[in-house]
């Protein structure tokens, strides 16, 4: 299913689901690529794993597998139940104990016993020490977890904690190797090993670019070590832990612009979450370090909460005065014109910017749909349908028109087979990587050629994974009322847009978009019209795609809905 690797016998397949090893394999194919491609990036130590790994006879290794893939590090052997070893799970664990890669007698704490075990086994074994701490023998799960936990804080043995009850419990060892190896196969750990599985079964393809022997993740061991760091940042404030107290461990700033894009976003979380606990000290600081693209504004109005009106004024006059801050530009008039009037300074003048045409609509919504939905309804007609579409059509024509493009393959951009799109999608160079096909593929739009080429990407990709396009939305007939509709120069102006900044600007489009095939004004056969209900608002986002489309004679407007009495 997969082309040639060059040097190579081929790049990563999926196995067969008929094999009922399917999972070891793909298991395999991770362990073996990540040995034979990265084992610059592996310590003696973690190759020497490996190597004893791949030497485990095919049952150790099968469940091994099945346990990395499964969540957590403790399981319940009894309740691992896998025929297809061949020989018992029981007899297998045993042989991963005496090798190292599992511990058969791990010390748990109270809260892994409420998570492996059902309340009808705890509650006997834990009879004393509920009635100790003042619990009806019948008290829900939830609360006997929440009183006894804190007051049994200290880890202990299965039998301790359950004396004479049969059950064995198994830790597996060394799960951060796998993470390890996860993250440099992928480039992420997002993705996960039922990748291989969804691709065998049908629900997701990829496409397959032709890959190099110099194309992978990541060229530094430090890289993967930062990125497994933040990564487990992010885990424990997910899992409640104090922003203080993880601040402590986010990794120095360095060269490297993706992996400081992640510790960005890091910082951005971790400084929201200390602002809401009250450490506004904390928050500020990682406000300031992060390059997160809210970072700057959320930083301007702490500052403004915490009455330092001044530091706030400079830092805002700053970015104002810097060209191309485009998506603070609305947020930092407001915060400049706030402070003005309490420092008694005088506001920048505002951007001059185009009018945009506003009407508004009164409806009745007696099923409470959304919307979006209902003004699409109302304003649609045989002559001139509506589609609601948000940022789907034009995020859509473009990746269609682009596909060469976007997944051409460039060093450093894909790396196994299982890319939703290119790895440097949201880094600065992506464009300039790639600006002689972007050219070329934009260049089409200079005659009608576009339409079947677009036509013809739609057919030949057709649910193939991609940034851009959404299958489900992209239907055929809203793809030809568009190519129809939508004048080629304003698609490139769009698309040209697009390009400026693919993180941003991939958002913002209106809601929906009306049809007109019959308008005698070429340039007037469509309309994005953006919809706001009640109390709600035109986003910064949003507005400077209004304001983009208006300048540049594409047709927009805004739409206000109220609703009848009857629905209020």
């Amino acid at each position: 299913m997969t082309p040639a690797f060059p040097g190579h016998s081929s790049v990563p397949g999926t196995a067969d689901l008929d094999n009922p090893l399917y999972y070891l394999e793909n298991f395999e194919t991770v362990v073996r690529w990540v040995r034979q491609h990265h084992s610059d990036l592996l310590t003696a130590d973690e190759t020497r794993y490996i190597d004893n790994l791949l030497a485990l006879k095919r049952p150790e290794r099968a469940l091994l597998a099945r346990m990395v893939m499964r969540s957590g590090e403790l399981f319940r052997v009894e309740k691992l139940n896998y025929p297809e070893l061949g020989q018992p799970v029981a007899d297998t664990a045993k042989a991963l104990a005496r090798n190292g890669w599992i511990d058969d007698t791990p010390d748990l704490h109270l809260a892994d016993l409420f998570r492996l075990f059902t309340l009808a086994e705890l509650r006997p074994a834990l009879a004393d020490r509920i009635s100790a701490a003042g619990l009806p023998p019948r008290a829900a799960k939830g609360l006997l977890r929440d009183t006894l936990i804190p007051t049994h804080p200290d880890p202990a043995a299965v039998d301790y904690w359950l004396p004479g009850f049969p059950a064995r419990v198994i830790r597996l060892n060394h799960m951060h190797l796998f993470d390890r190896l996860r993250l440099m196969f992928f480039g992420n750990l997002r993705q996960s090993w039922s990748d291989f599985v969804l691709v065998e079964l049908g629900h997701q393809q990829y496409e397959q670019v032709p890959l190099s022997s110099e194309s992978r993740a990541f060229d530094e061991r430090d890289d993967v070590d930062r990125y497994l760091v933040m990564h487990h940042c992010r885990e424990r404030l997910d899992q409640g832990e104090s922003p203080e107290a993880v601040w402590q461990d986010v990794p120095a700033t360095n060269t490297n612009p993706w992996l400081e894009s992640r510790r960005g976003r890091l910082l951005f979380e971790l400084a929201k979450l200390a602002d809401r606990g009250g450490n506004t000290e904390l928050a500020l600081a990682a406000y300031r370090q992060s390059s997160h693209r809210e970072a700057r504004l959320r930083q301007l109005r702490l500052l403004e909460r915490r009455q330092q009106h001044r530091e706030a004024w400079d830092l805002a006059r700053a970015a104002a005065d810097v060209c191309g801050f485009g998506r603070e530009e609305r947020g930092l008039e407001r915060i400049l014109s706030r402070l003005a009037r309490k420092l008694g300074e005088t506001a920048p003048q505002p951007s001059t910017r185009p009018e945009l045409t506003v009407f508004t609509l009164k409806l009745d919504n007696p099923d409470g749909r959304s919307v979006e939905w209902v003004t699409m309804e109302h304003l649609s007609k045989p002559e001139a349908p509506v589609a609601y579409v948000e940022n789907t059509l034009i995020n859509g024509l473009f990746g269609l028109l682009c596909w060469r493009a976007l997944f051409a393959p460039i060093p450093g951009a894909f790396f196994h087979p299982f890319h939703t799109g290119p790895a440097d999608l949201h880094r600065e160079d992506f464009v300039e990587r790639r600006q002689a096909l972007f050219d070329e593929c934009l260049s089409a739009l200079t005659t009608d050629d576009y339409k079947t080429g677009i036509r013809n990407t739609w057919h030949e990709k057709q649910g193939i994974a991609s940034p851009f396009v959404i299958w489900p939305v992209l239907s055929e007939d809203l793809l030809n009322l568009a190519l129809e509709c939508i004048p080629a120069r304003h698609l490139e102006l769009m698309f040209r847009r697009l390009l400026d900044n693919l993180r941003e600007h991939r958002s913002g489009f209106p809601d929906l978009i009306r049809f007109q095939p019959g308008h005698s004004d070429p340039d007037r056969r469509y309309e994005m019209i953006e919809v706001k209900g009640p109390g709600d608002r035109l986003q910064d986002h949003q507005t400077r795609w209004l304001e983009f489309c208006v300048s540049h004679g594409i047709p927009v407007s805004v739409c206000y809905v109220r609703w009848n009495e009857a629905v209020e």
